[in-house]
């Protein structure tokens, strides 16, 4: 299993419209995508305007080929494009540890 971790900035004053573009997408986009296992988005506190998205994938190239590079990807940022501040900047992890 691989982590998608976002790191999004969007335009200041935009996040009660930014969070419902970004249920929206998540809720009608990602349940389609290959591979797609869960998500979850943290709001920041300090720095209001920032957004972490995470996103389990079953293998780093269904986010970086079956998603990146299909048609979902278009639609997907037709949510959440209008809010960016700034390109979203996206790294992938696997688990090193985990709490029993």
């Amino acid at each position: 299993m691989i982590l998608e971790v976002a790191d999004i900035r969007i335009t200041p004053g935009r996040n009660a419209d930014f969070e419902t573009a970004i249920a929206r997408g998540l809720e009608t986009v990602l349940p389609r995508a290959t591979g797609y296992i869960a998500h979850q988005v943290q709001r920041g506190i300090e720095s209001r305007d920032r957004y972490l998205l995470m996103i389990w994938w079953h293998a780093l190239e269904n986010h970086t080929v079956d998603f990146r590079q299909g048609p979902l990807f278009a639609e997907w940022r037709s949510h959440i494009g209008p809010f960016l501040a700034s390109p979203p900047s996206v790294e992938h992890f696997d688990l090193a540890l985990e709490s029993s």
